[in-house]
């Protein structure tokens, strides 16, 4: 199934329970993500969805979005650091991989062209959580771990 095919639709509807409105003490990252659990996954901006994708809240449907951005821009700056989103993707969990292997399988590839100028560039155990994952998506398929 497409998860992109409901860019017009939010998670509330996509992923339920609708979720109840947040108390009223609760902490600003809860209320951003309860508000952004109501808009349309195609007006989610990439911060929106490092967001979502770090609460691990959504996760079958925004994973696509982000993974979509990253194809055309891999070290995209979504809101702290060049490969901020990417950094973001590749820490949800495997589960959630497991349901969108294909996707998976294109970011690892994406992951495997970075130039090694461009990964020495991210923060500091940047390399290694993205050889993590190249590594964890290439075992299911049953290829060998590669260098980055």
């Amino acid at each position: 199934m497409d998860h992109l095919l409901h860019l017009d639709r939010t998670l509330d509807e996509l992923d339920p329970p609708r979720w109840t409105p947040p108390a009223a003490d609760a902490t600003r990252l809860v209320r951003t993500v309860h508000e952004l659990r109501c808009v349309p996954l195609g007006e989610l901006a990439p911060a929106d969805l490092r967001t979502l994708i770090s609460q691990q809240v959504g996760l079958p449907y925004v994973l696509p979005r982000a993974v979509r951005l990253l194809i055309e821009e891999p070290l995209l700056d979504a809101y702290f650091y060049d490969g901020d989103l990417l950094l973001t993707v590749v820490h949800a969990p495997a589960s959630a991989w497991a349901l969108l292997a294909e996707l998976g399988a294109r970011l690892r590839t994406v992951i495997l062209t970075l130039p090694e100028t461009a990964v020495a560039g991210l923060p500091r155990g940047a390399a290694e959580e993205l050889a993590r994952f190249v590594g964890e998506l290439g075992r299911f398929a049953g290829e060998p771990a590669p260098r980055l």
